[in-house]
């Protein structure tokens, strides 16, 4: 475990309660979706305003949040298999998102009751952690009026979606960081029926917009130090992975075993 040494700004104050970061690396997007549901579960039985999110990349797959559909996927059956892409349809905002390494997923289990913020309090805390981050390394970017996300002159930089259960968040941003363009084809993060004009429909990346992208490892430290001045926490702390990942692994194996005999 290593703690923060941060000082949040005069405009970031302090508020109370303390978030830990959990660096995860590329790890499956089921096991990761069952870690939040428990970290959720486990959410729910404190009253000390801890935050916990998990930082991490997923294996190339697409998920589909609340406000896209199959139709939103331009890439038929065979190119999906041709490309090893399977579906989730996910109980999260937001509408369909292609992960791939080099997207930095940003999984923020936040009590809202505890901090006594609205759901849209929380996205514009979220979302303006996240621009922190993006004009950090000089890229021009940009929010639209009514709209979570980040755009930049080539694209949609970030997609948010999350889960409300019960006042306590999860699911949350991605970023992408260093995806080539490829991986995002055929996929419409940002469906022109909930575009601006002007707004591009599928994602770019960080690595479109600068000629000197940072690592992923170095936007995922950026991201927990602006996510804890936004959020107001009084400590942040940086650990590798998360203890009770290895057995969501294994019960998220074991259940697949199960439903496949």
């Amino acid at each position: 475990m290593e703690i923060f040494e941060f000082q949040p700004s005069e405009t970031f104050r302090p508020q109370s309660g303390q978030i830990d970061f959990h660096h995860m690396g590329t790890i499956d997007f089921d096991a990761c979706v069952a870690l939040q549901k428990r970290l959720v579960y486990e959410a729910g039985g404190r009253s000390d305003g801890h935050i916990t999110c998990l930082l991490c990349e997923h294996p190339p797959l697409i998920s589909i949040g609340r406000a896209g559909s199959r139709r939103h996927i331009r890439l038929t059956s065979q190119e999906m298999r041709q490309r090893k892409l399977e579906m989730r349809w996910i109980g999260r905002g937001g509408a369909c998102v292609a992960h791939t390494p080099g997207q930095l997923a940003v999984y923020p289990i936040v009590p809202l009751k505890y901090y006594g913020w609205s759901v849209g309090d929380y996205l514009q805390r979220l979302q303006n952690g996240l621009l922190d981050t993006v004009r950090l390394y000089e890229v021009p970017s940009y929010k639209r009026p009514g709209r979570f996300g980040l755009w930049g002159r080539s694209g949609m930089l970030a997609a948010i979606g999350v889960s409300v259960q019960n006042w306590i968040t999860s699911h949350g941003a991605f970023l992408n960081v260093t995806c080539t363009p490829h991986s995002q084809v055929g996929v419409e993060a940002n469906p022109e029926e909930l575009a601006c004009p002007g707004d591009s429909v599928t994602m770019s990346s960080l690595l479109e917009e600068t000629e000197s992208c940072p690592t992923i490892g170095e936007v995922a430290r950026s991201v927990a130090i602006h996510l804890a001045e936004r959020f107001g926490t009084c400590q942040a702390t940086w650990h590798s992975s998360h203890p009770l990942f290895p057995e969501v692994v294994k019960h998220t194996r074991d259940r697949t075993r199960q439903a496949a005999s």
